[in-house]
């Protein structure tokens, strides 16, 4: 028996055609199941790229280069899948929320930053005035030098050095842990 393709010429018409399909079309399936995401789109990418790859046979010139031809075939036949493909919307009962993450302890929360002042405390003036500018009111180096009155390698450096030391503090260790 013979099958009959949109263009009315049968399959018994390319018996090479036949032949091929018989022999790569398992290779060319593992091509199309890398392609998608389940096994029946495979097998109706294959189709159509062998549809289409049909539909040329007489045009191509290399037979030699068929496997190539078909997957760009299945290459660009799931392209224009993934272009047309439209979002699907499911109605249900209830709107599907994200998990809740707990929040932090708000006490854990306040330990921690009263540590962290503590520790801003303990660091030299001018190293505490420049992490306060840079980081508690949000200035750039340039409004911090400017607001000091001093360069802007100054408050680099400085600034450096005092995450240096907070970073060193061990009393800032015990209330991160």
């Amino acid at each position: 028996m013979t099958t009959t393709v949109c263009t009315g010429v049968s399959a018994a018409a390319f018996p090479s055609f036949s032949s091929y399909v018989r022999a790569r079309g398992p290779v060319l399936l593992r091509t199309a199941r890398s392609l998608t995401s389940n096994v029946c789109d495979a097998e109706d990418l294959l189709q159509t790229a062998l549809t289409k790859t049909y539909l040329a046979w007489e045009r191509i010139e290399d037979h030699n280069a068929l496997d190539g031809y078909v997957r760009r075939a299945l290459v660009n036949t799931r392209t224009s899948q993934w272009r047309k493909r439209k979002i699907d919307e499911f109605v249900c009962d209830e709107l599907p929320e994200p998990e809740t993450v707990p929040a932090p302890d708000p006490a854990e929360r306040q330990v921690v930053r009263d540590a962290l002042w503590r520790a801003v405390l303990r660091l030299p003036d001018r190293q505490r005035a420049m992490v306060v500018l840079r980081y508690y009111e949000d200035l750039s180096e340039a409004q911090t030098a400017e607001v000091l009155g001093v360069s802007v390698g100054t408050v680099k450096s400085a600034v450096s050095r005092a995450l240096g030391k907070l970073r060193e503090d061990p009393e800032l260790g015990h209330a991160a842990a």
